[in-house]
């Protein structure tokens, strides 16, 4: 399990590097222009933070992979990445409009890709969590 983490690390590391081009990408400057300077600033400071925890989410899966798999506190922050994970794989679906990406190839490759690792985080999560408390 400790490869799944230092491989969900890497992942979540350059999962938050991406944050940085977000404004630029989704064109915020003139797109957020009808927001009031709160809901503009808004949408800047957390996706800064938002980014920010991905980034030490991934460098504690990258640092602490052993303890994690190993430990009682382990365990539950696994839970609890579990949960977090398993809720945003349920918006991917469910939140998320299909409009979006159907029909639109570069955008449906991104819906599942992002899918798969949304899932692949879920499970992992989960199975650190459960081997550690399974029935002995």
């Amino acid at each position: 399990m400790e490869l799944h983490l230092k491989i969900v690390g890497c992942i979540l590391v350059l999962i938050s590097l991406i944050h940085v081009i977000f404004p630029k990408y989704f064109n915020w400057e003139i797109e957020l222009l009808s927001l009031s300077q709160i809901n503009r600033q808004l949408m800047y400071v957390h996706t800064f933070f938002i980014g920010l925890i991905v980034f030490l989410m991934g460098v504690f899966c990258l640092v602490c992979s052993s303890d994690i798999v190993s430990t009682k506190l382990g365990a539950r922050l696994a839970f609890g990445l579990f949960v977090f994970w398993g809720i945003r794989w349920v918006f991917q679906f469910f939140v998320y409009s299909p409009e979006l990406w159907k029909g639109k190839g570069f955008e449906t490759v991104i819906h599942v890709i992002f899918s798969l690792m949304w899932t692949y985080f879920t499970v992992v999560f989960f199975m650190i969590w459960y081997l550690q408390n399974m029935p002995k």
